[in-house]
């Protein structure tokens, strides 16, 4: 999720077994040494799959753990309900270790991460910016300090038997011109040779630091929201040439960063894999534009929807909005959900709601009838919800006195392990009992 959120935000559809912690020093799987050593290319105009970032100084995963033989859909039956560490990993105020607070979060420790488990909490997806951490920008490299640092967070939860889901967050490029190399993706023809070649060596350089010292409690998510950024239809699918040529990218996009995590082999050749349509949108995910990627030697299970969901917009987001759940809300979710269980889980394409939330409009009850409706209905139709937080908890006034609701999504108090809200904390984990 953005740091700020567009007023066109989809308004029809607003939208974690103990292992062995893996090393830092490690050879690269056979199958990616193959096609991994350092090339430059001669035509920036065609892409190859190729790795490009410099493999001496990237992290590289050495554990060793079965990956158990269970399916998407029990997969996401496992992850109950979760949480996200927003504003952190992924904010991007400066570059170097440093970006890690830059947007007003603490430093992450692993006694916070210990509290939400304790709390009861599954799953957690940890989003990560990218793209303020490369080092070299014609190969891509990360800093090794960096991915050694998402290493370390990663393993506390993994080690608090959580599921975990990491990303490419804040790495769409912010309009549609053409970008600078090594700068990020963008969804459209302009910009699609370097998405690709930028996403393939990314998700090369996360599938080399993260492999067979991980079982199915990692899931890798391609991107975060993949959008149009800059044009009037960043936020809503509606069909027209601009539209239609972003979807067609995208899906070669979320192909390419698929593949990539696919031939580093080892534990990755069966890596569940969220894929975002545009904007991470039902709306866009509905559309015929839209394909899932296709996966090695046919294998089917392993790809799931990934899906943003702030609705009813005008309850969950829109400041002022309406502050009242209504009969109309509940009718509007009742159809978000139904639409994602026929048009994709009963196709064999598993489904999880990555972001959701209700910003706070001093309308506690309301929210915790959103909440429990919410959540349970979204698990009785097997899709698990994890919770956008960004740390804004408490209440907030604009210059001329009228309440901001934006942006109201503080949950999780980090620094004591404690809740804002506990009786939302109670109702999202017993809606999943």
């Amino acid at each position: 999720m953005k740091k700020l959120v567009s007023f066109f935000l989809i308004i029809g559809s607003a939208v974690f077994l103990l292992s062995c912690k893996p090393k830092v020093e490690a050879t690269i799987p056979a199958s990616s040494q193959q096609q991994s050593a350092p090339v430059v290319q001669n035509d920036d105009s065609v892409f190859t799959k190729e790795f490009l970032f410099d493999q001496a100084s990237a992290v590289k995963d050495t554990g060793s753990v079965t990956f158990n033989n269970v399916s998407g859909m029990e997969l996401t039956a496992a992850m109950k309900t979760g949480w996200n560490m927003g504003n952190t990993l992924d904010a991007t105020g400066t570059s170097g270790m440093a970006s890690e607070t830059s947007w007003g979060q603490p430093l992450t420790t692993k006694a916070m991460i210990d509290g939400l488990a304790a709390s009861g909490i599954k799953t957690i997806r940890i989003p990560v910016s990218w793209n303020n951490h490369v080092t070299d920008r014609q190969k891509y490299t990360i800093h090794p300090e960096w991915m050694a640092r998402v290493k370390e967070i990663v393993d506390w939860a993994i080690a608090d038997d959580m599921y975990v889901i990491i990303n490419s967050h804040h790495d769409n490029y912010e309009k549609p011109s053409a970008m600078l190399r090594g700068h990020g993706y963008y969804p459209n023809s302009t910009n699609l040779v370097e998405s690709q070649r930028y996403l393939y060596n990314l998700w090369g350089q996360i599938a080399t630091a993260f492999n067979n010292g991980y079982d199915e409690h990692l899931i890798f998510e391609t991107m975060n929201e993949p959008r149009l950024a800059g044009t009037s239809c960043e936020w809503w699918y509606d069909g027209d040439s601009k539209c239609i040529d972003a979807a067609k990218c995208l899906n070669q996009l979320n192909q390419t960063a698929l593949d990539a995590i696919r031939s580093t082999g080892g534990n990755n050749a069966k890596r569940f894999v969220m894929c975002p349509a545009l904007a991470a949108s039902e709306n866009s995910a509905s559309k015929t534009s839209f394909k899932m990627p296709e996966d090695i030697n046919g294998q089917t299970g392993r790809l799931i929807l990934s899906v943003h969901a702030y609705t009813p917009y005008s309850f969950a987001m829109e400041s002022p909005g309406a502050r009242t759940f209504t009969q109309a809300h509940k009718d509007e979710l009742s159809g978000l959900f139904s639409r994602l269980k026929s048009k994709f889980i009963d196709k064999g394409y598993p489904v999880v709601i990555g972001e959701y939330g209700a910003t706070n409009k001093d309308n506690l009850e309301d929210r915790l009838a959103w909440f429990e409706y919410y959540v349970s209905n979204a698990y009785d139709n097997g899709i698990p919800c994890i919770l956008w937080d960004n740390g804004v908890w408490q209440l907030r006034t604009n210059k001329d006195g009228s309440p901001d609701y934006s942006e109201g999504y503080g949950y999780y108090n980090r620094l004591e392990q404690t809740w804002y809200f506990p009786q939302i904390l109670q109702t999202v984990v017993d809606a999943v009992k």
